[in-house]
């Protein structure tokens, strides 16, 4: 796997979990608000936490879409769940959150998870994909679509 590869799903956990710690931030200054008051809802996104947090998400969304354009989704949520250290990381630094023991096992099954998975192949073969690509197409001709 290249470099720009890896720096595409580095990107992926690193987004994630810093647009969360954001939201987490912004959301916790913002206060308690209820759904049932869609102003509220709107307002909060426009508080600078919450609004970098939706920033980072969408960086997040677009380092994904990027992944998954060479890596199969059952290879790159895996390999990308390593935010979840992440998070834990900053939220225990950054908002001051207590975080028990189970949780962090927990965390270390998931890393534990994430080395299996990553030892193995990040594309399965393309036949697959091709036959795929094949069908749809042919339900397109065929007006299934």
């Amino acid at each position: 796997m290249t470099l720009r590869k890896r720096a595409t799903l580095a990107g992926v956990a690193v987004f994630a979990a810093c647009g969360d710690v954001a939201l987490a931030y912004g959301m916790k200054s913002v206060g308690s608000i209820s759904l049932s008051n869609w102003t509220e809802a709107i307002t909060a996104i426009f508080t600078p936490w919450v609004a970098l947090g939706v920033l980072l998400l969408a960086g997040f969304f677009a380092a994904y879409l990027s992944a998954l354009s060479f890596a199969d989704l059952t290879y790159v949520l895996p390999a990308t769940s390593i935010g979840y250290v992440l998070i834990a990381l900053l939220a225990k630094f950054l908002l001051h959150e207590e975080i028990p023991p189970n949780r962090w096992l927990g965390i270390a099954l998931i890393v534990a998870g994430v080395g299996f998975v990553t030892s193995g192949p990040s594309l399965t073969s393309h036949d697959d994909h091709d036959q795929l690509e094949t069908s749809a197409i042919g339900r397109s001709v065929a007006g299934d679509d």
